[in-house]
């Protein structure tokens, strides 16, 4: 540990514009929180929204008694003591004529805060959590429009007025609670004013932040409940009063409010906080260095480290774009400085980063949705995942692989390569509190409970690392870090509380260390706002797409959509899973994943369960395509995101992501057939013969992979002629089909295929004397 003051904390500016993009292209927000105190008003905000959400995500009540027989002494009256000696510092700075604005605007936000949650001692009655969630996420989101460098004065004003709205809206919710609870749908005039307003804010908020694919599907979907009894049967309800629309979508836990917006407000946003702090940490500029140590010197080792970067980063972010957005100023220009082109070089990026979505153990935010949706634990939706997620990274390494032998491009000089023991060595400590979550998460516990320990870990860390950098001798610090690692192990035996009180205690500890400590204390809340900005177009979404499931509940729309598909189905599994996947693809085109997938899910996977296709089987069906559409022209938002980087078009980096990502595409068709691909269980399997199962499975979808991208790519030990790719190709379709004999004309193709290859790149390397 002598030398864990090597990687420097990153601590951004106090402005708050740490990301080096100007815009997110996953959506139109603006990356940084603006100038002036306008800018710090907002950062503070997102501070605000963050702790929050961590209060409400931990579940500790607040009034209970620190002294069982002091019924007055509850951590509500010490908060609140704790904020009167703040004013107070603060008016007397003020009286010296030292008035100090960053104090005030973080004093009125944190207390307001504060103030949210005590009202009901900490434990916030789900629909009020959802409803304060989405009004924060509204504040934040209009923040960012109106202090954007290039908004005019008056449209400053509009979305400034517009956030204070959706915000209210929030507020609305929370202090009419018990009343609204108690005449449930029976809706008022203000109710009526404040349920249509609540749809207004989000259409046009999501309009403005994410284009007009979201809200124009969102909005087809309210139109069928109001006017959808004037369409010719059976496209045809009942009909449903103005009244009735709104206390369906603006109020309960079916619209707006639907279950995704709690995933949002609690998994979600939970584990976006995690990976700002884990990058905060160090930790992605360990994954990077660690993967430039093992692959970079590796034929084609750029591109390999590109995989490998993006499928570490994965488990820690879980965003595709915002991984593209992130290693791809390092990975492409590196790729392309080797030798790879700039299409193949931006199309490796995209695929691998958009791969993080399915990436155990946090993968992407459907996962939660998943979970959430289908009542299973997320344990077993990180299970399901593992065998086509490690395809998935194997395919980019081979389509790597083979590009660079047929380019003839060899790895990196070893002199250039930072030594993967040294770094292990030196900061395997910053993997701890992943480590932690995935064995808590496979131990049984919940996603928010282990996501509450690790974010707390992570703090823990970032702070005792500050801590540890004081100690002037290598024997205190040992000292230091065997007593760190024995309380933080005893604290997470006891509960979330004795953790908290750790991480409370190192806050202190560093406050009186002096500026270096106060300065890592500034990077924590700095991730803070990061985290919440992260969370905004991911809560936006998950709010407005709550109309689809609003609308499948009123209306039984599914049903008109399942009995469809259903008839095809029973014909054609084969059919149903086409036209599955292209709806899928379809709506990928305009819209981001989560949607998407809440989308599809709720109108497709029912359908495919009927088919006898395995519960999680036929969710990760669609959720994959979904990820698939992020990468398929003409939208691609990620190789859109990566065109800049690479400097070539996002359609030709489009092109070459599809045929890298084959296996994606092809994953879900073999586990509909097979689900042992993604461990599930099968009647008449079981022990040794359900594991063996797996691995055929298993073994055969890696054949397949490695044809096809012998065949895409042209090349294998040597250049491929073009019967030797269309046989290939052949091969590898026969493996993947689910059709008597087709498995076995795969292998013997398969066989001769490479056998002769080998025999040919043998007699030309070793010709005839």
């Amino acid at each position: 540990m002598s030398n864990e003051t090597s990687r420097p904390l990153a601590v951004p500016d106090t402005a708050g514009t740490a990301p080096a993009v100007p815009h997110d292209p996953e959506h139109g927000l603006p990356a940084t929180f603006g100038t002036g105190w306008k800018g710090r008003l907002l950062f503070w905000i997102a501070v605000a929204f963050s702790a929050f959400q961590i209060v409400t995500a931990f579940g500790i009540p607040l009034d209970f008694r620190i002294v069982p027989s002091l019924s007055w002494l509850t951590p509500i009256l010490l908060i609140r003591i704790a904020f009167a000696l703040w004013l107070v510092w603060i008016l007397l700075g003020a009286a010296r004529g030292r008035a100090n604005i960053e104090a005030i605007l973080a004093f009125l936000t944190l207390f307001g805060a504060f103030e949210l949650v005590s009202l009901y001692t900490g434990t916030l009655p789900n629909q009020v959590l959802r409803t304060l969630h989405v009004g924060f996420l509204c504040l934040t989101a209009c923040g960012l429009l109106a202090n954007a460098d290039e908004t005019s004065p008056p449209a400053r004003i509009f979305w400034w007025a517009v956030g204070i709205v959706g915000f209210t809206l929030g507020l609305y919710h929370w202090w009419n609670y018990n009343e609204l609870v108690n005449r449930a749908g029976e809706l008022t005039h203000a109710d009526m004013v404040v349920g249509i307003s609540a749809l207004i804010v989000l259409f046009l908020l999501v309009w403005r932040a994410m284009g007009i694919a979201l809200p124009l599907v969102a909005g087809t979907f309210l139109a069928y409940c109001l006017f959808g009894n004037y369409l010719p049967a059976p496209y045809d309800h009942r009909g449903y009063s103005l009244e009735q629309v709104i206390e369906q979508m603006a109020f309960g836990t079916e619209g707006l409010y639907s279950t995704p917006t709690a995933v949002s407000a609690t998994f979600i946003f939970l584990f976006i906080l995690f990976g700002a702090f884990m990058e905060r940490a160090g930790v992605i500029d360990f994954f990077n260095d660690l993967s430039m140590a093992v692959f970079g010197g590796k034929q084609g080792g750029p591109g390999k480290v590109c995989v490998a970067s993006s499928a570490l980063m994965g488990t820690v972010s879980g965003s595709g774009v915002a991984n593209v957005v992130a290693s791809g100023q390092f990975t492409i220009p590196l790729m392309k400085r080797s030798g790879f082109n700039g299409a193949f070089a931006g199309g490796v990026e995209a695929t691998s980063s958009m791969g993080g979505q399915i990436m155990p153990p946090v993968m992407g935010a459907v996962a939660f949705i998943m979970a959430e949706t289908i009542d299973v634990p997320y344990s077993k939706i990180v299970e399901a995942a593992i065998i086509p997620a490690l395809l998935y990274f194997a395919a980019c390494y081979w389509a790597v692989h083979l590009e660079a032998g047929k380019l003839g491009l060899r790895g990196l000089p070893k002199s250039e390569l930072p030594s993967a023991r040294e770094e292990l060595r030196r900061h395997w400590y910053l993997i701890a509190p992943l480590l932690v979550l995935v064995v808590l998460l496979f131990a049984g516990f919940t996603p928010l409970f282990a996501g509450a320990i690790g974010l707390a870990l992570t703090v823990a860390l970032i702070l005792a690392l500050a801590v540890s950098a004081g100690l002037t001798t290598p024997a205190l610090r040992v000292v230091f870090w065997v007593g760190f690692g024995l309380i933080c192990a005893a604290s997470m035996s006891v509960s979330i509380a004795t953790v908290l009180l750790v991480v409370l205690a190192l806050v202190i500890w560093n406050v009186l260390r002096g500026a270096s400590g106060r300065e890592v204390l500034r990077s924590c809340i700095e991730a803070l706002a990061d985290g919440a900005r992260q969370a905004l177009p991911v809560g936006l979404a998950c709010a407005l797409v709550g109309i689809v499931i609003g609308t499948m509940t009123l209306t039984g729309l599914g049903t008109i959509f399942g009995s469809w598909l259903i008839g095809i189905g029973k014909n054609s599994m084969f059919l149903a899973l086409i036209l599955t996947m292209v709806f899928s693809l379809i709506l990928g085109m305009g819209i981001p994943t989560i949607p998407n997938y809440i989308i599809t899910s709720s109108l497709a996977a029912p359908i495919l369960l009927q088919l006898d296709v395995p519960l999680i089987v036929s969710h990760m069906f669609v959720f994959y395509f979904g990820i698939m559409a992020d990468l398929t022209p003409p939208v691609a938002l990620a190789a859109f995101a990566a065109a800049p980087m690479a400097k070539v078009s996002g359609m030709k980096i489009g092109v070459q992501a599809v045929k890298i990502a084959l296996p994606g595409f092809v994953v879900p068709y073999m586990a509909v057939y097979d689900p042992t691909l993604m461990l599930q269980p099968v009647a008449g399997l079981s022990g040794a013969s359900y594991w063996l199962a797996v691995a055929y499975i298993a073994i055969k979808a890696t054949l397949a992979m490695v044809l096809w991208g012998a065949a895409f790519v042209g090349y294998l030990s040597r250049s491929l002629a073009l019967w030797e790719r269309a046989l290939a190709a052949i091969a590898a379709a026969f493996l993947v089909a689910a059709v008597p004999l087709t498995d076995e004309i795969g292998f013997a193709l398969a066989a001769a295929m490479i056998g002769q290859h080998l025999w040919r790149a043998r007699a030309d390397a070793h010709p005839a004397t």
